[in-house]
């Protein structure tokens, strides 16, 4: 069967990006071997961050890495056998960590972040998803006078790039979540313009949903094989899964953290790796519920109301894709999350894990593969492609159809690797 275009990844980047080609009159095909909302779109801190328009550098100072080593912390663990396999990656990512870099590569990431609502909003309105979505913020608490003062005053100049925040005092926090126990922290930044979504999951399948009320199709396949076309006029590309073939004139990479085992046999190695987090829920009780998610900034992790139950999601652990699972980090947030609110009866008998698609640069991969025609990337969004996968799809959706961009993509393109 043949399409305008295949879109590989059902996750929030790879629906996005099929939902805004089938808008704009192409037949496409959504494919990935488990069904949309199901892989890492399912584990996230539920949050659509406007507000994240700064990123996450690889730690320079001595006091940082002095602190990481132990490799027992709950924003940030790591396995050998990850550091050994991604040591390149890893390297190009401290070298991009130093803070003229950054400064420059915030500045084009904020080109980004700042459509994330508006797009996702054309999408919620479009899916009747609107019950999904509460636009009253998120709070990052502090434990540290010393990390509020540095919050608050990015905040301030971070005005500038249209986010908006106030400053909460522990009187203040007690009063907008009386169920909490702030005991040991000192204040908060309450971050009004970014959304909380109440299940993640639903609403990539909101998506995924709308999509095929337009026409388009979603098959649950795991890709075998990708090679161009070589039949008839020679154009497009083959895809074959385990259960069929399929031809497309164009086609879309983004399997997220799979995104480089999928393009490595066209010639492609990008300097990918996967960050995991874990969360698991709790039974929300009238001694726990909460309106907000709360970030604990100096721990790393997040509380969040969710349709499930109370979400505790850890910070990152730096392990391989089939790496088994390690509990230990966040056995570590959930002592933690205990003290602040009474979490008793856990929903899953046990905790789910995904992993996130990072790069070096710290920013995704978006635009023509370079080296064929036809054939586009978008994967690499690291702990953002939630909140990116609406801008991300619009982008693709403007590339293929050679309409004028909403943000320029230059900085974004997979070709900028092969200069390091």
């Amino acid at each position: 069967m043949r399409y305008d275009v295949i879109v590989i990844g059902a996750g929030m980047v790879g629906t996005s990006t099929a939902w805004h080609l089938q808008k704009n009159h192409s037949k496409v095909l959504l494919l990935d071997r488990k069904l949309p909302g199901l892989e890492t779109s399912y584990g996230n801190a539920g949050l659509i961050q406007r507000e994240a328009i700064h990123t996450h550098p690889f730690p320079r100072q001595l006091t940082e890495l002095v602190r990481v080593m132990p490799n027992r912390g709950t924003d940030i663990r790591y396995r050998i056998p990850a550091i050994l396999r991604y040591h390149q990656a890893l390297l190009q990512y401290w070298k991009y960590s130093t803070p003229a870099s950054v400064k420059k590569i915030e500045g084009e990431w904020q080109t980004l972040i700042e459509h994330c609502t508006s797009e996702h909003q054309t999408m919620i309105t479009a899916s009747g998803a609107d019950e999904l979505i509460r636009r009253d913020g998120w709070l990052q608490l502090h434990r540290s006078e010393e990390t509020l003062k540095a919050a608050m005053a990015a905040a301030i100049s971070d005005r500038d790039q249209g986010v908006e925040h106030n400053v909460l005092t522990i009187e203040a926090l007690k009063a907008m979540e009386p169920n909490a126990n702030f005991d040991g922290f000192v204040g908060a930044i309450h971050w009004l313009n970014s959304w909380q979504v109440s299940n993640p999951s639903s609403l990539v399948k909101a998506y995924a949903k709308n999509f095929q009320e337009m026409g388009g199709e979603i098959k649950e396949s795991d890709v075998k094989e990708i090679t161009p076309d070589d039949s008839g006029e020679g154009k497009g590309w083959k895809v074959v899964t385990d259960s069929e073939t399929y031809y497309s004139d164009d086609l879309v990479i983004a399997a997220g953290p799979w995104s480089n085992e999928l393009i490595k046999p066209l010639g492609y190695n990008l300097p990918l790796f996967p960050m995991r987090g874990y969360h698991q829920h709790f039974k929300i009780t009238g001694k726990n519920t909460i309106k907000h998610s709360m970030f604990d900034m100096d721990k790393g992790f997040v509380m969040g109301p969710m349709q499930q139950g109370i979400r505790i999601t850890t910070g990152a652990e730096m392990t391989t894709m089939d790496a088994p699972k390690n509990f230990g980090q966040l056995k570590t947030v959930l002592k933690l999350a205990k003290k602040i609110l009474p979490l008793e009866d856990a929903v899953e008998s046990e905790a789910w894990a995904g992993s996130r698609p990072c790069m070096p640069d710290m920013k995704p991969v978006i635009g023509p593969a370079g080296k064929h025609d036809h054939l586009w990337f978008a994967f690499g969004h690291s702990h953002q492609g939630f909140t990116l996968g609406p801008i991300t799809g619009r982008l693709v959706e403007e590339l293929i159809h050679d309409k004028p961009l909403t943000v320029d993509v230059a900085p974004f393109n997979a070709q900028r690797f092969s200069k390091s």
